[in-house]
């Protein structure tokens, strides 16, 4: 039950974050084992899924330190999914695929505080009791990763929220609560 409501935001998420499918995989199954053998500890202090994310949070930090002290194989960005866009237009899905390559140059917390918030859709005092951070700090970091992303993106000719070129405005406002601002 847990696993079948859960294994899609969480494999989401860590996919996002280690941009390796193979390893995603592994993470996630790791995540729900160790959930699963940490539920008799679970307290009702907190939300299920504020505790799920921290575990996955935890993990995940856990292979990037790891992966930080052995030799690195290079991945192109061409080998992270994109997100499933059916007939779409051209200019959307490489709005789309700019968008996730500014998203995968944020460093790693600014990145977990943004994909936590807008692709899983946690509150902000979720956010932060996962990631074990104040409130005042998510709402820094995704402050600052939209506001980097929207850099990136506008470096790149993707424009949000202000003047785009008219052929592309329609398809790349869809792309818009990315970038919300904070309310």
């Amino acid at each position: 039950m847990i696993l079948r409501a859960y294994e899609t935001p969480v494999y989401n998420y860590v996919l996002r974050l280690v941009g390796d499918r193979s390893l995603a995989e592994d993470l996630t199954q790791e995540v729900f084992l160790r959930v699963y053998q940490g539920l008799p500890k679970f307290s009702l202090r907190c939300k299920f899924t504020t505790w799920l994310f921290q575990v996955t949070k935890n993990r995940v930090l856990d292979e990037l330190r790891a992966n930080d002290r052995r030799p690195r194989a290079v991945v192109a960005l061409e080998d992270v999914p994109p997100l499933e866009v059916v007939d779409a237009p051209m200019e959307r899905i490489e709005a789309i695929d700019a968008l996730w390559r500014s998203v995968e140059s944020l460093n790693v917390d600014l990145k977990m505080a943004l994909l936590l918030r807008d692709v899983v859709g946690l509150s902000y005092t979720e956010i932060a009791d996962s990631l074990e951070i104040t409130l005042a700090t998510v709402k820094w970091r995704i402050y600052k990763a939209r506001e980097e992303v929207q850099i990136a993106l506008e470096r790149e000719g993707v424009s949000f929220g202000r003047e785009a070129p008219a052929e592309s405005a329609p398809e790349v406002a869809e792309l818009e609560p990315v970038l919300q601002p904070l309310g």
